[in-house]
């Protein structure tokens, strides 16, 4: 299984981004492996619509089935959910303490977004 994580650094001890459509990267953890690879998310941070929408299209084309991040809008819940991604939300500071409370089940898959669009 491979996650993504939202982050505004490179590696597993970079903070948590918040933000989905306009998060700085992804981290994709592949847990079978260990392996993470990082994936800039520059691209998007200056769209004036559609951040959401092309940011989950990144991480599905990268064959992620979870994403753990602090918030998602509707337009791109909807997305991730056609690209049968599932969706956990957290406001852990790190990367890695979200890993770890995914791997313990600590984190509840979503079932909406949880903000309007262009927060």
């Amino acid at each position: 299984m491979k996650i993504a994580i939202t982050t505004q650094g490179s590696t597993l001890e970079s903070a948590l981004d918040p933000r989905f459509g306009r998060a700085a990267g992804f981290l994709i953890i592949d847990r079978e492996t260990g392996a993470c690879e990082y994936r800039d998310n520059s691209q998007n941070l200056t769209l004036p619509q559609g951040a959401g929408i092309q940011a989950a299209m990144h991480v599905a084309d990268a064959g992620v089935q979870a994403l753990i991040t602090g918030h998602v809008g509707p337009k791109a819940y909807n997305a991730l959910n056609k690209g049968k991604v599932a969706v956990y939300y957290t406001e852990l500071p790190t990367v890695q303490q979200a890993l770890d409370a995914f791997t313990r089940g600590e984190l509840e898959q979503a079932s909406a977004a949880d903000r309007e669009g262009h927060w």
